[in-house]
Order: C-alpha cells, then sequence, then structure tokens
C-alpha cells in the first residue's frame, strides 16, 4: 500500500509529504489521521527543530475527501450518538481539532505550497506558523459559494478586512504571488526556486534554540488567543452545519452534481466567475 504521509528528517528539519498525488493530494481521513500522528512523532523528536509540510505531485491538496462520507467513514472523535448526529457537524470538529494540533505544537510549522490548495487545504496550509508559496500557486476557496462556509474560517486571521471579506464572499482564488502581496502568506518564489528558496529559510532556522522558538511561537499564539481566534475557530461548525444543511437551497450543489455530474455542478457554482476571467 501506499503510504498517505511521507515522512524524513534531515538537518532538524521534519518533512511530512501529503503522498495523495493521483488524488490531488485531497484529504481524506486516513491521511489526516497519519498527518497528526506525524505531527505528534517530530515534536517527541529531540533532533526535530521545525517541521516542513510539502505536497506530492503536482498541487499541494485539493481540499476534503469527502469520499468518505459516502462510505461511512467517520473522523477521529465523532460522537455517534442520536443526540448529535443530525445537528452538531461531527465533520467540521474534527477539522477544528486536527488543524489545531498544527497552532499547538510547541515546533514551528511551516508549509511549503505548489500547484493547487484549495478548500480544505488552504484550511491546513492557513494554520501552519509559516507559509511560502510558488507564485503561481492557486489558494482560495471556491465552495464557499455554494456548499457551506468554511470548516476553519481562517480569513480573518490572515489578512486585512476589506481582503478577507472579499475573498470568502467572493469564493474567487488568488495567485501564491498575489496572496504573499495580501499578508496570506510569508513570501513566494518562482515555482523552479521554491524548494531551494524554502530550505535557504529553513537551514539557519533550524539552529535556533528549539525552547526559544517554541517561546516564540507560544507568545505570538497568545496574543491572538487573547483576540478570539480559538473561540472564533472552534465555534465555527455552527454556521458550518447551518449553511451545508439547512440553508434554503443548501442541497443544490450535491442534487445537481448527483443528476448531472460533478462538472455541471462546478459550472453551476463557479460559471459566472468564469466568464469574468476570476477562476483559474
Amino acid at each position: 500500500m501506499t503510504e498517505l504521509v511521507l515522512y524524513t528528517v534531515a538537518d532538524r528539519v521534519a518533512r511530512i509529504t501529503l503522498n495523495r498525488p493521483d488524488k490531488r493530494n485531497a484529504l481524506n481521513l486516513a491521511l489526516r489521521r497519519e498527518f497528526v500522528d506525524r505531527l505528534h512523532e517530530a515534536e517527541r523528536d529531540d533532533e526535530v527543530t521545525v517541521v516542513l509540510i510539502d505536497g506530492a505531485g503536482p498541487s499541494f491538496s485539493a481540499g476534503y475527501d469527502l469520499g468518505d462520507a459516502k462510505q461511512g467513514h467517520k473522523p477521529q472523535g465523532w460522537v455517534d450518538s442520536e443526540h448529535f448526529d443530525t445537528w452538531s457537524d461531527q465533520f467540521a470538529r474534527s477539522v477544528f481539532r486536527d488543524w489545531m494540533t498544527i497552532w499547538d505544537l510547541q515546533k514551528p510549522v511551516v508549509a511549503q505550497v505548489h500547484g493547487y490548495c484549495v478548500a480544505g487545504g488552504a484550511e491546513l496550509m492557513s494554520m501552519c506558523d509559516i507559509v511560502f508559496v510558488a507564485d503561481d500557486a492557486v489558494l482560495g476557496y471556491p465552495a464557499m459559494r455554494m456548499q457551506a462556509t468554511p470548516d476553519a474560517p481562517f480569513f480573518p486571521w490572515k489578512m486585512s478586512m476589506a481582503q478577507a471579506k472579499y475573498l470568502q464572499l467572493t469564493g474567487n482564488s488568488v495567485t501564491g504571488r498575489e496572496a504573499a502581496r495580501l499578508g496570506w502568506v510569508a513570501k513566494s518564489f518562482p515555482a523552479e526556486e521554491l524548494e531551494e528558496q524554502v530550505q535557504r529559510e529553513l537551514r539557519p532556522l533550524a539552529q535556533v534554540d528549539p525552547a526559544m522558538l517554541s517561546m516564540n511561537k507560544m507568545s505570538l499564539n497568545h496574543a491572538y488567543e487573547q483576540m478570539g481566534m480559538r473561540t472564533h475557530l472552534g465555534g465555527a461548525w455552527q454556521l458550518h452545519q447551518l449553511s451545508a444543511r439547512y440553508r434554503p437551497r443548501s442541497g443544490e450543489f450535491k442534487a445537481v452534481s448527483q443528476r448531472d455530474g460533478i462538472k455541471a455542478a462546478t459550472e453551476m457554482r463557479d460559471g459566472a466567475f468564469r466568464r469574468e476571467g476570476f477562476v483559474p
């Protein structure tokens, strides 16, 4: 069987690679569980100072693999109960638990992003401490146009109010270069230089005292938590559930997809934006 996550350690950097290249690293539950386990492994290893996340194949991640739900698979931590199943959005709650592992990890987590990084992939990326992207990467959350609000609504915490509202209301995507200009990510580089430039950034960072890095990370995290970030993200499942299941027309995308195919549903969702040149 192919490993869903590759894990290597070199020069004090633990590299965790999403490894479903044939699926553009779509985040199924098995991959997420293995990913979280590798994060904890890196945290326990005293030979690791920094954790690097990247993706195999042509893209970082195309988002959540919703095929798990169709097969009856449930996220780790799911409370299977008649009291909660219909309203408490166990999937979105599981997303919050998984991605907050990155936030709470005592070591800095760096993302190296290329190709498509959308929807759940953008959530994973945005919870990392530092993000470097390829200039031509595509970052966005088009599912917000029809399907649901984000499981982890990072937009107001990663950029200005003007840009957060623009991107979340439109569902538009931006290039890596534009994302750096907006402050969504730290830096962008030409795609052919991405690996080299990220390694250049990591070599000196990995030599810093791990305890010092941890304290600086906690200092920053505490500031955002005092502003309400954890509370905001932790309560996101409520609007996610309302928008996905109880909003008028909430089942339209799914119905069209089942009747006419995913391409037809995507065209219904994105067509108006594509005709104006906002869909890559």
